[in-house]
């Protein structure tokens, strides 16, 4: 599987998130939450109606930071997988980008986005 750079870890606070814009050629953004040295990766698009789930760069958290959060609709989804716990997608989830950290960088698969 080919891989693109996505950021150095130290990019993403840990505990904060971060945003990506649509890759080369790409439609769909992705956006990264960090706890220690795990990284969760998503494709930036709310399952409700497709719509980017941020309304300020890089805010995808809640004010506690433990869930994301679709400012658009309100529905809260799980850090660690995605699953929407609350509002109009109940028990959808989010798009999972698988992630690979090596040498204090992250890599997703070169097609995450398209």
């Amino acid at each position: 599987m080919s891989e693109r750079l996505l950021c150095a870890l130290d990019d993403i606070a840990d505990g904060g998130s971060r945003g990506f814009p649509a890759a080369p050629g790409g439609f769909i953004g992705l956006f990264a939450v960090r706890r220690g040295e795990a990284v969760f990766v998503y494709v930036n698009s709310c399952p409700h109606v497709g719509l980017p789930l941020e309304m300020q760069p890089h805010r995808f958290l809640d004010e506690a930071g433990e869930r994301i959060i679709c400012a658009a609709h309100g529905a809260t989804f799980r850090v660690e997988d995605g699953l929407c716990m609350a509002g109009p997608c109940e028990g959808e989830g989010l798009e999972v980008v698988p992630v690979r950290i090596e040498a204090g960088h992250v890599y997703v698969p070169a097609k995450a986005g398209l």
